[in-house]
Formats: C-alpha cells, sequence, structure tokens
C-alpha cells in the first residue's frame, strides 16, 4: 500500500513544505468492475475537489470483478475497493484483512436473463445449459447459494468465460443460454430483448446479502482512521448529492470514462437507487449496515461454502465513520 505520512515528514523537514499544511494522503479505489453510472459519485466527488480537501489524494482504478477487488484489498494492493458483500465475506474467511464502511447496495443487484424462446422458465430449466459470465464475477462465487435456494445442482450448469460487454451479444447469439448481470442494467436488456426476456433477481428467491459496498483493507484502518473517515464521510456525501441530482455525477463520470451511453446511464442510476434503499438507509443513514442482516449473511456464507476460518461477523464491518443526517431518500 501507498503511504504519504513519512514523505510529508522529510518534506516540511527540508523545507519543501510549508509548516501547518499537510501533503494529501495518496489512496487508490479499486472498482469493482469497469465505471457506470453507480460509480459516478466517487467522479464527481474527486471533480469537486471534495477528496482534496478532506486530505486525500484519491486515484480510481477499473475492477475486475468483486472476487479479485476483494483479494486484492485484503492483501494490501490496495487501500480501498467496491465489492459484492457476500464475496467480500468469502474472501475475509480465506484470510483477506478486509473490512467493509459503507453499503452502496442495500439489496443484491445480482440477478438471471435469459430468453424465453430458448424454453427456460425459470431455475428449474437452468440444469444443463450455459451460464455466461466473467470468472471473478460475485455471482459465480455466490452461485451455490442460489443454486440451493432454487432447489438445483450447483454442478448442473456449465460456466461460461465471457467479458462484461459480451453478455449481451452472447444471449442474442445463443452462444450462451443464461447471463448473469447487475439490475441496475436491466433497461438494456429490456430494449434489446423486449418481451422475449426472462429475469429473475436473486432477492426474490430469498437470496438477498448485501451487494456492492466499500471495503477497506483492515491495516490500513487501523493505521489510517482519520483517512478512512474522510473517505467514507465524502463519499456518503457524494451519494447523496446524486441521488438529489445525478446530471453533474454523470458528466464528471462521462469526462473521465468514454464510450457511456447517457441515456443507459440515467436509466441505470435510476434501477440503483431502488438498490440503495432498505428499511435501514432509509431511516437511520445512507450506507448502514443492518447487525441481522450481516448475521444472516455470515451464515448464508458459512451454510454454502463453509468458512476456511471462522471469524465474528462484527469485524467485517462497522458504522461507525457514517453521519445519520444523511439519509437515502424513500420511493
Amino acid at each position: 500500500m501507498k503511504r504519504a505520512g513519512s514523505l510529508a515528514a522529510i518534506m516540511l523537514a527540508v523545507g519543501l513544505l510549508a509548516p501547518g499544511a499537510a501533503a494529501a494522503e495518496k489512496l487508490t479505489l479499486v472498482l469493482n468492475w469497469v465505471p457506470t453510472a453507480d460509480h459516478s459519485p466517487y467522479y464527481y466527488a474527486k471533480q469537486q475537489g471534495w477528496y482534496e480537501k478532506a486530505g486525500i489524494d484519491l486515484a480510481i482504478e477499473t475492477g475486475k470483478g468483486s472476487g479479485i477487488t476483494a483479494q486484492r484489498v485484503g492483501a494490501g494492493a490496495d487501500e480501498i475497493g467496491i465489492a459484492d458483500m457476500g464475496t467480500a465475506l468469502v474472501a475475509k474467511s480465506k484470510g483477506a484483512d478486509i473490512v467493509a464502511v459503507m453499503n452502496v447496495y442495500a439489496n443484491s443487484a445480482q440477478g438471471f436473463y435469459w430468453l424465453k424462446s430458448s424454453g427456460i422458465k425459470g431455475p428449474k430449466d437452468f440444469p444443463g445449459r450455459k451460464i455466461g459470465n466473467p470468472p471473478g464475477d460475485a455471482a459465480r462465487v455466490m452461485w451455490p447459494a442460489f443454486a440451493k435456494a432454487a432447489g438445483i445442482d450447483p454442478n448442473s450448469v456449465t460456466w461460461v468465460n465471457i467479458a462484461p460487454q459480451a453478455k449481451i451479444p452472447s444471449l442474442k447469439s445463443h452462444a450462451v443460454d443464461i447471463v448473469t448481470d447487475f439490475y441496475n442494467g436491466h433497461d438494456i436488456y429490456l430494449r434489446v430483448f423486449g418481451d422475449d426476456l426472462g429475469f429473475l433477481a436473486w432477492r426474490n428467491i430469498g437470496v438477498n446479502p448485501y451487494g456492492n459496498s466499500v471495503i477497506v483493507n483492515g491495516d490500513f484502518l487501523r493505521s489510517h482512521r482519520e483517512t478512512v473517515k474522510n473517505f467514507v464521510a465524502v463519499s456518503q456525501r457524494a451519494f447523496a448529492a446524486c441521488v438529489k441530482d445525478v446530471d453533474p455525477c454523470l458528466k464528471a463520470l462521462f469526462a473521465e470514462v468514454s464510450g457511456l451511453n447517457d441515456h443507459e446511464q440515467h436509466d441505470e442510476w435510476n434501477r440503483i437507487k431502488e438498490l440503495m434503499r432498505d428499511p435501514y438507509t432509509t431511516t437511520v443513514a445512507l450506507g448502514w449496515f443492518d447487525p441481522k442482516r450481516m448475521d444472516s449473511d455470515y451464515e448464508l456464507v458459512k451454510t454454502y461454502f463453509g468458512l476456511e476460518k471462522p471469524f465474528d461477523v462484527k469485524s467485517a464491518y462497522t458504522d461507525e465513520f457514517l453521519d445519520k443526517s444523511i439519509k437515502m431518500t424513500k420511493p
């Protein structure tokens, strides 16, 4: 991990940094996937200089799946990341030193998409089919939980490695029968496939662990609590601002990321707001973890995966940095 404190001390000693001035802490945020609307608050806050004013020199890196992000943050390769919470718990059981400090998706965004014309009516028809999915994706990690909830053999399907951008083309060409994807992209599938689209959200079959969350390397948290506190404060504020008016946030995203469609990203953000709402984020604080749900998520991981090394789930998250005056809007 990168450290700025010692450098600041050296600069002050040799007169390159004025007394009373503080060098910004270099911090890397590795995303779960390629940047889209759900990441726009970070880009907006960075563009507005909010992180800089909070003493943070933030770099944002594209991710390659929640599983890989959890591994990187857990190993200290990056200080902060965005990862599916269930996947993060699996990683923690394998020794990843991570702590979640804010949830983004209070509901699981995971879903399966297929074509009705293929003869698939629901998960009971999944056995013998090909599911397209990137190898590092959270859905593949959590698949056994879904399969058991649906009453099918977890080994009855064939996983096909495809890039995130290839999901719709692969489904359209029948290279695969089913793809996994986040609900925030639901409107794109509707436009492409119309009435032929089949869909099932994981949360509708009783598998609803917390989705994308902000995770921090445990060692970094212990030694840089103030930096983490400031990052969470800025990010929580940024999400609230984007919920109020997403246009400036998407403009900040588009300024840094090419190839995104404005209309699609607005649709995606509307779906994201659905995922962000639950009784706690709307009444306690935006980003709040419900301890009972975290206990449930831990048991889900324990039941379906078998923890390599059991741990106290309370060590996997904290709500202490969240501002209770900032709440998610109700519908």
